[in-house]
């Protein structure tokens, strides 16, 4: 299939973009359908919030909470607060309890 380059408008910034022969090509070989609807700086942007990159964004980083293990009683970091009466395992115990 030929490719042309296309104009495109971005849904975040509403600046013009070039939607090229070459991406559109990348993009049909990887099954995407649809045309992407944000430029590449603002792609770029999203992408880089969504993975916590920038300290903001959609994923918030896990608190950690000091913990003693069960099992070994090494001293742990668990992304729950421990609560009394309840084992907590460390990274290492953890897998062969859970089987």
């Amino acid at each position: 299939m030929e490719y042309t380059d296309k104009n495109l408008t971005c849904s975040d910034c509403g600046l013009g973009f070039i939607f090229d022969a070459g991406e559109q090509e990348f993009f049909a070989n990887k099954g995407f359908v649809n045309e992407p609807g944000r430029c590449p700086d603002c792609r770029a942007a999203r992408k880089n919030n969504r993975s916590g990159n920038d300290g903001g964004g959609y994923r918030q980083q896990r608190q950690m909470h000091p913990a003693v293990c069960a099992t070994c009683g090494k001293d742990c970091q668990v992304p729950f607060e421990p609560r009394d009466g309840r084992p907590v395992y460390c990274s290492d115990c953890y897998t062969p309890v859970r089987r």
